[in-house]
């Protein structure tokens, strides 16, 4: 039998029930790339994600609640910011891991987020209070539908990858990128030049979009493709210690 890349999927934290859960998107999307998808533990125990992280051939950071604004040296100043320390401290070492490493790791909405406020970049806390965009970035059901475009940067891995300078989008966020991480370089931005999409030029795939292809991949070919790069990354980074960069 073949051994699939090994993906930790971080898991999506309910508060009000106390306990973990998971949108069958990203295993969907990990399991058709041909990934094995690992719900990984929520704890905040160094030891438990030494082990993880050694264990797994890439990692995936989900959607969920805002990022604390202490991790980017801010206060909390809207009621509607609502954190999970929790799950702050498991990324935070999750990435700074991979970093070192050099495994492979995907940001989804959240996972942007945490990946520039750990790098060194800001965010907006509540865009409707800090913008003046008429963008929809935080639309109703169904999450599926595409609401609003971006624009690829031509020059990045994201637009080499699908072959365009433009897709459109689905969006559930109320927080997003201010200022960038030095160590982050913006593959793709909104029509109000909100940042959507990022890389880690430095490594071989640390990649983040601020939409959802979770929800999208199973009827759009551009969302499956971010899965499908993202475990073959993996599977390659498994079997060999140096590969070539993407692009």
């Amino acid at each position: 039998m073949k051994r699939k890349p090994i993906i930790g999927v971080v898991p999506l934290w309910d508060e009000d029930k106390n306990s973990i859960w998971m949108h069958p998107g990203y295993t969907d999307a990990v399991i058709r790339a041909g990934g094995l998808p690992i719900i990984l533990p929520f704890a905040d125990d160094r030891d438990i994600f030494i082990q993880s992280v050694e264990m797994c051939d890439g990692f995936l950071l989900t959607g969920g609640q805002d990022i604390s604004p202490e991790l980017y040296g801010d206060t909390k100043r809207y009621r509607s910011v609502k954190t999970c320390p929790t799950r702050d401290n498991m990324e935070e070492y999750i990435l700074e891991r991979a970093v070192e490493l050099d495994k492979p790791l995907l940001g989804i909405c959240r996972g942007l987020q945490l990946m520039n406020a750990v790098l060194g970049g800001t965010l907006y806390q509540h865009l409707p209070r800090e913008t003046n965009s008429s963008i929809v970035h935080l639309q109703t059901p169904p999450y599926e539908n595409a609401v609003h475009g971006v624009r690829l940067d031509p020059d990045s891995p994201l637009a080499y990858l699908l072959g365009k300078q433009r897709i459109t989008v689905n969006s559930y966020h109320h927080q997003g990128i201010k200022e960038l991480s030095p160590k982050l370089k913006c593959m793709a931005r909104a029509e109000d030049r909100l940042v959507e999409a990022v890389y880690m030029p430095s490594k071989r795939f640390i990649w983040a979009v601020q939409w959802h292809p979770e929800m999208t991949c199973k009827s759009d070919n551009n969302s499956q493709k971010l899965f499908d790069v993202f475990v073959t990354y993996s599977n390659l980074c498994r079997k060999m210690n140096k590969i070539p960069f993407l692009y």
